[in-house]
């Protein structure tokens, strides 16, 4: 079996308030479609299009399987999920200039702390 490119994330509204898990071979595309409000349906009704959380997978049958995994957690356990790498649920996909990361889906403490203090200058 080939390895390509796979993604299980999730999405929330403004406010934080609703989560959806989603997985996808094009998470850049998939990203755009939930900002746009092209995906009809439970997305597109709680404007869910921003992405907190995310997780790559070279293999579908691993992806579908995480997917399915973190459908069946409570809440609360999503919540924590998306808090221990994403403490204050920015838009991961806000700067996006080019494909997602294929790494560990996450960039280092480093490139967070350089990331923010450029999104947050301009904003005191």
């Amino acid at each position: 079996m080939r390895n390509h490119n796979y993604y299980v994330y999730i999405v929330t509204n403004k406010h934080c308030t609703t989560l959806y898990i989603g997985m996808t071979n094009d998470l850049g595309r998939r990203v755009v479609e939930h900002k746009n409000g092209e995906i009809a349906g439970f997305t597109q009704r709680y404007h869910l299009n921003r992405l907190v959380w995310f997780e790559y997978f070279g293999d579908v049958t691993t992806a579908i399987a995480r997917e399915k995994e973190l459908k069946g957690w409570l809440r609360s356990k999503k919540i924590a999920l998306i808090e221990k790498e994403n403490p204050r649920w920015f838009d991961l996909s806000a700067d996006w200039e080019q494909e997602p990361r294929t790494d560990d889906g996450w960039p280092s403490v480093e490139e967070m702390v350089r990331d923010s203090s450029l999104r947050f200058a301009g904003s005191e």
